[in-house]
């Protein structure tokens, strides 16, 4: 056991390091698109736009979550049958396809250098790869405060939540949540399609992200003093703003990063034509800009090293203890 906690956790290591500096090359199969392929065919399968759809979509939990688990375990099991060597080359591979960090760092510094060169409509086409709602209304501000916004919440969502179920259970605990997380981006919305079919995946997916989200937080504060940021202010505006969103766990890391930068995120934002209200995270205390995206990125790394580090030490306890 001491020695597969070993590999595990030079994998997670490794796999941090190789996203770090290839982050996702476009010419590799993802994983998650098997995933999401997976999904779509419970949608089409089992959805019938009726209250039935309560049960069908807990049963569609049940099969991503268990195939996306029991395929990538079964593998790293016959890996480890071959050769240890071949079961870290095997779950360092995983770890770093897991890991969204630089991905996100590289889509939304499209957006910054869109926004410094002021070609408003570039910045618009390169904000509208990370967020979910309208952009073709967005103002410079706006664009900032929702890039900002979508580094902020994916700290949490797209690294330090992968990271940690990967801590606890190795690669495959990894995909457990990526397929969640997938699930409830593809079908957990509250509209007329998915009232009823989506709500298990989104009920769950609030259930795996509520302690990440929250060690996201409390690590993203931690990293604010070497990176010269307002720890004192992120940690205040989290503890008044961090349950202002509708889901449970996203103003969690935004009221932290809002806070650190001292800006003014959230607001009202449109989706598909429809105007949702929502409350403001953090104070304006300086007008948001350009640069703000970046120090939001950096934010994220630091975080999520302090993360890695976590991990480590913890297992490395745990290891001395075997």
């Amino acid at each position: 056991m001491a020695r597969l906690l070993l590999y595990q956790s030079a994998a997670l290591v490794a796999g941090f390091v190789i996203d770090f500096f290839a982050g996702d090359p476009h010419f590799l199969p993802h994983p998650v698109v098997g995933i999401g392929k997976l999904i779509s065919l419970c949608d089409k399968r089992l959805r019938r736009g009726n209250r039935s759809d309560l049960w069908r979509g807990a049963v569609t939990v049940v099969i991503v979550t268990g195939l996306s688990t029991a395929i990538p375990a079964a593998l790293l099991f016959l890996a480890w049958r071959i050769h240890s060597a071949a079961y870290f080359v095997l779950d360092s591979v995983m770890c770093w396809q897991l890991v969204a960090a630089r991905q996100l760092v590289r889509e939304s510094r499209r957006v910054q250098t869109a926004l410094e060169a002021g070609d408003t409509e570039a910045a618009r086409r390169a904000v509208s790869m990370i967020v979910g709602r309208d952009t073709d209304i967005l103002d410079r501000d706006g664009i900032c405060r929702a890039a900002v916004e979508t580094v902020a919440e994916n700290t949490s969502d797209g690294v330090i939540a992968p990271l940690f179920w990967m801590g606890l259970f190795g690669a495959a605990g990894g995909f457990f949540y990526k397929a969640v997380n997938t699930m409830d981006s593809m079908i957990g919305y509250r509209n007329e399609k998915y009232l009823y079919f989506g709500r298990a995946a989104a009920r769950t997916d609030d259930l795996v992200n509520f302690i990440p989200a929250r060690l996201s937080a409390l690590l993203m504060i931690s990293a604010c003093p070497p990176l010269g940021l307002d720890a004192k202010n992120a940690w205040r505006v989290f503890r008044r703003d961090r349950r202002k969103h509708a889901s449970p766990n996203s103003a969690q890391t935004e009221s932290v990063c809002a806070g650190a930068l001292g800006v003014r995120l959230a607001g009202d934002a449109v989706y598909g034509g429809v105007l949702r209200k929502k409350e403001y995270i953090g104070d304006p205390r300086r007008e948001i800009e350009p640069r703000d995206i970046s120090r939001a990125g950096r934010l994220m790394y630091a975080a999520s090293a302090a993360m890695l580090l976590l991990i480590t030490l913890i297992r490395t306890a745990v290891i001395l203890c075997i």
